[in-house]
């Protein structure tokens, strides 16, 4: 066994995202809410590993995010931008991601594209009925197990939220 394919084997793939009780993740290309600690929380846990996204979604970024790997899947060949290593399909992008953790970051194609390989979630569940153009349908309890949850009080300016990790059974 050649030292690429050792530790794609032992690699641990990680879904972030938050999602609002009716299922929105975003609202053309931003986040429809503001909740604090959750973008310390997101960079704590992603700082170091290789991030897969999709071209929207690293358009919407507000520039690289220092001390880690941009890896934007799309189906755009002829797609570049400065920073990102560019895959056009899941099992390219991986290849690129050789790393011990890969965190997938969106949106939500991105997300239904790696759901079924994923070993863990780490969800911030907004509870509010937010407006937007992008959903993601909750993940299936006889696929996933809740291991973790920090309740958030809401705020003046933000809804309350729930802190989630899920592990694959």
């Amino acid at each position: 066994m050649s030292a690429l394919s050792s530790n794609i084997d032992r690699r641990e793939i990680v879904m972030l995202l938050a999602r609002a009780d009716n299922g929105v993740i975003g609202d053309a290309g931003t986040i429809p809410w503001r909740i604090p600690g959750e973008q310390k929380r997101f960079k704590a846990m992603t700082m170091g590993t290789p991030m897969i996204m999709g071209r929207k979604t690293f358009e919407s970024l507000p520039g690289l995010l220092p001390g880690r790997r941009h890896i934007v899947l799309t189906r755009d060949t002829d797609w570049r931008a400065k920073g990102a290593e560019v895959a056009a399909t899941r099992e390219a992008a991986l290849a690129l991601a050789d790393a011990p953790v890969v965190s997938i970051i969106g949106g939500a194609e991105i997300y239904r594209l790696f759901e079924d390989i994923a070993d863990r979630i780490e969800v911030t569940e907004v509870h509010c009925m937010a407006g937007g153009d992008a959903r993601l349908a909750p993940f299936d309890p006889a696929v996933w197990r809740e291991t973790a949850r920090e309740e958030k009080t809401a705020g003046e300016n933000h809804p309350a939220c729930s802190f989630v990790t899920l592990r694959r059974y």
